[in-house]
């Protein structure tokens, strides 16, 4: 057997490509994974790329064994597993920087391309935001310059961006037609695990004032799109986690299953749909009361939450309907009375004192709501978003000395002073309002938005929503928070809000990241069903599909033979080789043929021979020609020179040769 061919060497610039191609991809991740990782990376590539330069110490096969040995325990010690989306590749990015210590061949640099591109993999999966899609095709278009470069080790380093370039750009028909035509599966390849996550949004326990961290994110928290009308501007109440449980302090979720109490529904039905963002938890948002879940795997609760089974860690789209209003003329489960006017033994006295004080001077219920609601709206009550800290007795320290909060401040005391009187309460969080995007034509609801409001039993009218707030600052529920109080956002969110042309702009770069994530990042196979209907494929098997799809990379294979056949036919002349071959012509007119072995040189000497008088002016053109085409003019020249050419070319005027 004959010895296998040593493998070729690796090139200072292939291996400079390659540490670009590698540090692009650990740039993607930094955000996301440690920075301990991403800095160990990047020291490894610099380390590299200066003892490849200047010459140095590299470790030998056992301390690099030791090293990843103590990198993997590193990664178990942080994440305390190997599987995942994180852990992996954290693992990967690690991996990959000790195994650029060790490359010394073409075939290393291969495999260190292979990392990047799977890190490219690992950061698509990872995040699908469009304002990414730049820096993954950035880091495509590095990973082949590299590529070309170790492929071409002569090549310049603009021939091989421009080649890598084309390459990418002739590869899109083929990544449109797998992304339409691919069969896709009913569930999603990328549902792998995603590890831990930030919890965004609304929680399911809520202190007087935890609301306030939301109000400075102007992060959009779903997206709503209705089929009618719009709901009037203070019946647009976003119905999230509705709290039961309260230690004096803290208001919690309580149990979901309670008899669920028939409902009549009163007014208009609105017809919707939501495009609810990641927020790492499991509430789908409504519209006040939802008519049914939209989903067989959400659970539509007994207190009107709709609730998933899994966390929302990617983008969701549903449709539903709600009412506004309804009504209930049945008596409350008693279960569920129980939960709902349970106080804490002992806490906020005061504030029990006077809700039996109002409830004393009620002839109902009903009345007791209003007379709570006239207390706050005369009792000298604030609206702010900067209240004092409260302490043990959180109620009776807000109803009594500061007066002063926000949204979770009145709905909690409110629905205190209804249960110290016995009257079932408890407390509802999600959003209020949103922002009409006129390009999209839907409401952006962001997490500003966030809202507290309480919900009421009253009997023969079932639960009813009371919002305490509206009669402290009445202009909450016609205006944003925002508009209200833009003191609240940060400088930059501040600008975006209250500047006209930048508020436009960012609506538009809202309704295209929904467009991008409607049309392209929720692209199922429902979706591609759809689309295969409208092309005319009314039974899309999997053979029509197949079919369907071997036409259409026929049909782009086609096309490159066509342009590759184009580009090589006869040399394809440039504008300089075109220019030149109208002179030869000219001149084989005047007599002076050039001969197929003659260069341009040699065919100036030759044409001097024959017609001396031709002489000044052809051996000039014939010279510039032989040093435009083999000489190294500068680039932002190069084309005014040829143009140049090119004119006295046209202006050449030669006599045919006198008979002898």
């Amino acid at each position: 057997m004959s010895a296998a061919a040593p493998a070729a060497p690796a090139t200072l610039p292939g291996l400079v490509w390659t540490c670009a191609a590698l540090t692009g991809g650990v740039l993607l991740h930094v955000d996301r994974l440690p920075l301990w990782a991403s800095g160990a990376a990047l020291a490894i590539v610099a380390w590299r790329l200066a003892t490849a330069r200047r010459g140095g110490w590299y470790p030998g096969v056992v301390a690099r064994a030791l090293l990843a040995l103590a990198l993997v325990a590193l990664v178990l010690l942080r994440y305390h597993t190997l599987n995942g989306l994180a852990a992996g590749t954290t693992l990967l990015l690690l991996m990959a920087a000790l195994k650029l210590l060790e490359t010394r061949s073409a075939r290393d640099e291969g495999v260190m391309l292979g990392v990047a591109l799977f890190l490219l993999l690992a950061a698509c999966l990872d995040r699908e935001a469009l304002a990414r899609t730049p820096l993954y095709a950035g880091e495509a278009w590095l990973c082949c310059t590299a590529l070309a470069v170790i492929a071409s080790p002569g090549i310049e380093s603009g021939a091989a961006l421009k080649l890598a370039g084309r390459a990418l750009l002739w590869s899109l028909p083929l990544a449109v037609l797998l992304f339409v035509f691919f069969p896709r599966l009913a569930g999603a390849f990328w549902a792998i695990p995603q590890g831990e996550q930030a919890l965004t949004g609304l929680s399911d326990s809520m202190s007087p004032g935890s609301v306030i961290q939301l109000i400075a994110s102007y992060e959009p928290a779903f997206r709503v799109r209705f089929t009618g009308p719009l709901p009037p501007l203070e019946e647009r109440y976003w119905r999230g986690p509705v709290l039961h449980d309260f230690d004096g302090q803290t208001w919690r979720a309580g149990v979901l299953f309670h008899t669920r109490e028939p409902l009549t529904y009163l007014g208009t039905a609105y017809r919707y749909q939501v495009a609810l963002e990641p927020s790492h938890r499991h509430w789908w948002f409504a519209l006040d009361t939802p008519f049914a879940s939209p989903n067989l795997h959400v659970l539509l609760t007994y207190d009107r939450q709709l609730l998933a089974a899994e966390r929302v860690n990617h983008p969701v789209t549903y449709e539903a309907i709600s009412y506004t209003h309804t009504g209930s003329t049945l008596p409350l489960d008693p279960a569920a009375r129980h939960e709902d006017t349970a106080l804490p033994p002992g806490a906020n006295p005061r504030t029990r004192a006077l809700a039996q004080s109002l409830r004393a001077r009620a002839s109902d219920d009903a009345h007791f709501v209003g007379a709570v609601l006239e207390y706050l709206r005369r009792g000298g009550f604030v609206y702010t978003l900067t209240p004092e800290w409260l302490g043990t007795n959180a109620v009776d320290e807000f109803l009594f000395n500061t007066r002063e909060g926000f949204c979770g401040h009145y709905a909690s005391a409110f629905v205190t002073l209804m249960r110290g009187a016995g009257v079932p309460a408890r407390v509802v969080t999600g959003y209020l309002g949103g922002e009409w995007n006129p390009i999209g034509r839907y409401l952006v609801v962001r997490q500003s938005d966030a809202h507290a409001w309480a919900e009421v039993w009253l009997a023969g009218r079932g639960w009813t929503r009371v919002d305490p707030t509206a009669v402290v600052e009445p202009e909450r529920l016609r205006r944003g928070l925002l508009d209200l109080m833009p003191g609240a956002l940060s400088t930059p969110a501040w600008l975006l809000h209250r500047s006209a042309w930048l508020t436009q702009l960012l609506q538009r770069w809202d309704a295209a990241n929904n467009w991008w994530t409607e049309r392209v990042v929720k692209f199922d196979y429902t979706a591609q069903l759809d689309l295969l209907g409208r092309l005319g494929i009314r039974t899309p098997a999997a053979s029509y599909l197949g079919w369907a799809f071997m036409l259409a990379l026929c049909g782009w294979l086609a096309i490159i033979a066509w342009q590759f056949g184009r580009q090589t036919r006869r040399g394809a002349p440039d504008p300089l080789a075109r220019a030149y071959l109208s002179l030869c012509r000219k001149l084989a007119h005047a007599g002076a043929a050039r001969e197929a072995h003659q260069g341009p040189l040699s065919f100036a000497a030759a044409v001097s021979a024959r017609r001396p008088d031709l002489h000044p002016a052809v051996h000039a053109l014939l010279a510039r020609y032989a040093q435009l085409r083999y000489g190294r003019p500068a680039p932002a020249s190069r084309a005014r020179e040829v143009g140049e050419f090119r004119r006295a070319v046209a202006r050449l005027h030669v006599r045919r040769a006198a008979p002898r």
